[in-house]
């Protein structure tokens, strides 16, 4: 993941995650920040285990920042994000990553969904991806913002790119799967790009006043 490394006078942020391809969507989105990126790993917290109990993608974003900020001692940025489909009653919602259960991979979770939903036309198959991004700082101040980016499910996977339900979930506006538009414009339009687009003019306005 690119970071600015070199300069010392740099602000530091830990991405609290251990998902490979979060941690460089963040960190691709927040590269023009004047912020050191670090993984969990490069703060020696690898296999941290936190208990996420909220019951919104918000209370979950916000207890995963706390925890990491709590033993790093630096500005700790993370999301909880997933999928709302509405005639599921939003659901997978914060079980996104579960939804086929315990360790599900991202192909049982989409099997999952598509035999819940196959008995329903495609103009009822409406979603949004959601995204939730906290960040805490040392002093304890938190910032709480919400990103969202619409769509349907598809009758089927399509396009290589991406991951989670990616290869099922059309963009409106392109017609086209988050797997099949590709990282670069995926980054730019996302529901964590939403989101992390919000942070970036609060962490801007903070690291003036370093």
């Amino acid at each position: 993941m690119e970071n600015n490394r070199g300069n010392k006078n740099l602000g530091q942020a830990v991405i609290a995650t251990e998902n490979e391809h979060k941690l460089k969507e963040i960190g691709a989105i927040l590269k023009d920040l004047h912020l050191e990126v670090l993984s969990i790993k490069d703060v020696g917290l690898e296999g941290l285990e936190i208990i996420e109990n909220g019951d919104t993608f918000e209370e979950n974003a916000l207890i995963k920042a706390r925890a990491v900020m709590e033993r790093a001692g630096k500005l700790a940025i993370a999301d909880d994000s997933g999928l709302e489909v509405d005639i599921l009653n939003n659901r997978p919602g914060i079980y996104s990553a579960r939804f086929a259960g315990e360790n599900a991979t991202d192909d049982e979770n989409n099997k999952k969904l598509l035999k819940l939903l196959e008995a329903v036309p495609l103009y009822d198959r409406t979603a949004r991806f959601v995204c939730s991004i906290a960040a805490v700082f040392p002093n304890g101040d938190a910032i709480v913002l919400r990103g969202e980016c619409p769509g349907i499910i598809g009758l089927e996977p399509k396009g290589r790119g991406g991951f989670g339900y990616d290869p099922l979930f059309i963009v409106e506006k392109y017609n086209k799967t988050f797997a099949e538009l590709g990282e670069g414009k995926k980054n730019r339009i996302s529901h964590r790009a939403v989101a992390l687009e919000k942070l970036k003019k609060e962490l801007k306005a903070r690291l003036k006043n370093r």
